[in-house]
This record gives C-alpha cells, structure tokens and sequence, in this order.
C-alpha cells in the first residue's frame, strides 16, 4: 500500500505530517534541526581523567566529549576561576576546588571546539566556586579600590576571552557570574533592597566585564547569559532582573538553576519561566539542573529516599525528570526557552574528592558507562522526526524525540486547513528516551502531526 510522507510549516518552524493509507507505514521524515541547547556542564573532564577514570559508550572507552555528541548534545560549559597553579596544588581536594583556571581550561576549549560543540564559558570571577552564598573576590584583586575593581573586570575579561581567542576556541556563550542572585565581588557587588548604589556598582561590574569580552571578541561577540538560582521563585526572579535592567546592562540570555531537591516544583518553575518570558521577552535556559540516578545520593535530594515529585532515584528515573523538564522549557511563551545545561555530568566517584553526591546524579554509572539520561537531554536539541511502525496488524506506533515535548499530536482524514485538525487523544507515553503513541489502524487514510501548544 501507498504511503504519503509530507512536511508543511507551522508557527514552530515545522511540522512532521504522516499519511497513513489501510496497514501500511514506512520511513521517517527529518524536519528542520533546532536551535535549542542540549547542554553539559562537563568543567571538571580533565579533573576526573587525571584522577584515572574513563568514559565508556557500549563498555568501549571513548572520549567523553566524542560521548556527549553521539547522543546529541551540542553545548558544553566550562567554569572559570582566577585561581593560581599553587592554589591547585596540594592534594585531590586543592585541585577539585582550584584547578579551574585559565591555564586547565585552554586545552580543554579547544578540546570541545574540535568535538564539533558548542562553547560556553562561566566565569565565576573567584578564585573557587562562586554561587549565591559565596562570591569571594580574587585574592589578587582584594586591595583594589572600587574604580580600580571596575577597570580590573575589563581587562581580567578582554584578556581571558583573548586567550581563548588565540586557541581557536572562541566562546559562543559567556555566562558573567555564576549564580549571582546576591551579587558578585563581595562585598563591592553585593546587593541588597531595590535599586540603590549597590545595584549601581554591580551594573558597573557586569558592564565593564562585557565590555571587555566584546573587546576581545570584536564582530563575534559571544551571546552574554545572565544566571540566577531562583528557577522555582517568581517574585526572586523578578526583584533581581527588575533592578539589573535598570542598571542597563547589555546580557541576551535569562539564566536559572534549576534542581528539583533544592528549588522546589515544577509547576512553580513553569510559573517562573513563564512569567520571565512575558515579563523580559529574552531567550532563557535552565542554566543548570540535575536528578540522581541510583539511591546512594544525599538523602534530603528525594524526599528521604522515596522519588522526588513522583521521579525514582534510578535511570530511567532521570529520564522522567528530563522529559518532565523539556516540556516546560519547550513550552515557554514565544518559544523562547533556548536550552538545558545539565550540571555535574562528566562526575564519577574519585577516591579523597567531596562531590557533595553530584556523582550521583551524572551522566556515568560507576564504571564510567554512559546512561540513559544523556539520549534524552540530547533529544530536546534533536530534529523533530516522527517514527511509524506497525505492531502487528492493528496498531499503528508513532515516535518522536524529547525535542516535541510540548507539541499536540493531531490528527485529520485528508490535507484540510489547520483548523480542522483534532488533537488525538491517545495517553502518550516515554518508551525509552522518546515518545510513543500508539493508535488503531483503521480503513480510512488518516494524517498525522505535530502542532506547538
């Protein structure tokens, strides 16, 4: 029997359509790829290499990079510090805290660039990790007077991204701070109340450190993310952008962190997301976000060992979590949430090394094999195809990646106009790391597709 494979543009830039005449299916049609971020924070790969551990595809050791793009992710992050060569020696935890300077990240960026990814950079403007409780200034920059910090940020910007320039590994995203909800550089860029000086002199901080970078970079200006930690809050969200914006500075992308154990629902973060999009109209990525894969994690991540939110501790667990998350972030008003980095993904357990259980929750078992949960954070950047087979004689199974998270299946017996099309109602399942359908074959010629909510 004929089978009609047709593609027709819709208001997501594409739709997959399938005819369907008597029993017969066949094929798969590949719409337009997507612009959406499937991305892995993998900071510490050379960290963990160093400490004698492999990434495994199938039980073979392989590059982890090379394992990342095989199951379609596009994007990796690296953390920067100021750190000193001497404040990363000393032991296993010296270096875990420390080893994030220029002179580790160069290699690895070029690393990335030659994987054929994408590169993000997070300077975390601090000699070790920087988040919202914890935003040390260098130690080398601690003496300089405030005007003196501001020049600093310029130059400490324009000649890192020079460096990496220099390499061949150019960033195509920067991220000015790392979890700056309080600020950044304290106690100059600490931030308190609504608006006021000391929103005035983290402006000036941000300011001059994108300047820096568009000094370095010239006509290839990296796109600018700006990362809070607020993905489950609202009314924090909109107290910090609300007084940032003031200050005028320049960023393209929202950024939040988002862990379910830390930040709350996901419905309060599909209200977050939401309501940032209305409210800014900027792209916006869940800047970092991870869920554990076995039951040895921190007990207080899933309700004392019980799922989280109704996600078991287990891999296909993670999976769950993830395409939970991509229909959220699928579904942001305006299509515009843009990507999901994925935090802790090259971790594995490491003998004297505190990871504060993210080995957990990462995209390697304890043998360093890669799991489930990399196909399916790879899958929201992944071409929309939709999959026909036939179970048996009466069935018809309809697949497609996590990518059509948000989007309706629907259904009509002929090419009529849109209007006409019905949603089907059919549950919609995860079989693996896609979604399945599956419907009765009928006589009549029926058509199927996809349609954004």
């Amino acid at each position: 029997m004929l089978t009609s494979l047709l593609m027709q543009p819709l208001k997501l830039k594409f739709a997959v359509l399938v005819t369907v005449v008597l029993v017969w299916a066949a094929g798969s049609v590949a719409a337009a790829t997507t612009n959406f971020m499937a991305a892995a924070d993998f900071s510490h790969l050379k960290f963990f290499e160093d400490q004698g551990k492999k990434y495994r595809e199938a039980g073979q050791i392989q590059d982890g990079l090379q394992i990342l793009k095989q199951h379609g992710l596009n994007c990796v992050r690296l953390r920067i510090f100021t750190s000193s060569t001497a404040q990363a020696q000393g032991g296993v935890m010296n270096a875990y805290n420390y080893t994030n300077n220029l002179a580790y990240n160069l290699p690895l960026a070029v690393r990335v660039k030659q994987a054929g990814l994408l590169f993000a950079l997070d300077f975390h403007y601090s000699d070790t990790w920087a988040d919202p409780g914890n935003q040390a200034t260098p130690s080398a920059w601690t003496n300089l007077a405030f005007p003196q910090l501001v020049q600093q940020m310029r130059a400490y910007n324009s000649n890192t991204i020079a460096a990496f320039k220099a390499v061949g590994a150019l960033p195509d995203y920067v991220q000015i701070g790392n979890e700056i909800t309080s600020g950044m550089l304290f106690t100059n860029g600490l931030v308190s109340g609504d608006g006021g000086a000391s929103w005035s002199r983290l402006g000036q901080l941000m300011t001059n450190a994108i300047q820096g970078i568009r000094d370095a970079a010239g006509t290839n200006m990296p796109k600018v993310i700006v990362h809070i930690d607020r993905g489950g809050d609202w009314a924090k969200t909109m107290w910090f952008f609300d007084n940032l914006n003031a200050q005028g500075v320049a960023y393209d992308i929202i950024g939040e962190s988002y862990y379910p154990f830390f930040h709350g629902s996901l419905t309060n973060l599909n209200l977050c997301l939401s309501n940032a999009a209305v409210r800014y109209g900027k792209p916006i990525v869940i800047a970092e976000t991870a869920f554990p894969s076995t039951n040895t994690f921190p007990i207080s991540w899933t309700n004392n060992g019980a799922s989280l939110y109704g996600f078991p501790p287990t891999p296909a667990g993670q999976v769950s979590f993830i395409a939970a998350l991509a229909r959220i972030i699928k579904s942001v008003p305006n299509q515009l949430g843009v990507g999901v980095f994925y935090w802790g993904t090259e971790y594995q357990a490491a003998s004297g090394v505190n990871e504060a259980g993210y080995n957990t929750a990462s995209f390697f078992d304890g043998g360093g094999n890669v799991l489930p949960v990399a196909d399916a954070v790879g899958g929201m950047a992944a071409p929309l195809v939709i999959k026909p087979s036939l179970l048996g004689l009466s069935n018809l199974q309809l697949q497609w990646p996590f990518s059509g998270a948000a989007a309706a299946l629907m259904t009509s017996t002929g090419l009529v106009p849109l209007t006409a099309w019905s949603p089907v109602s059919n549950p919609v399942q995860i079989t693996g790391t896609v979604f399945t359908i599956t419907l009765p074959v009928t006589n009549n010629s029926r058509f199927y597709r996809l349609q954004a909510n």
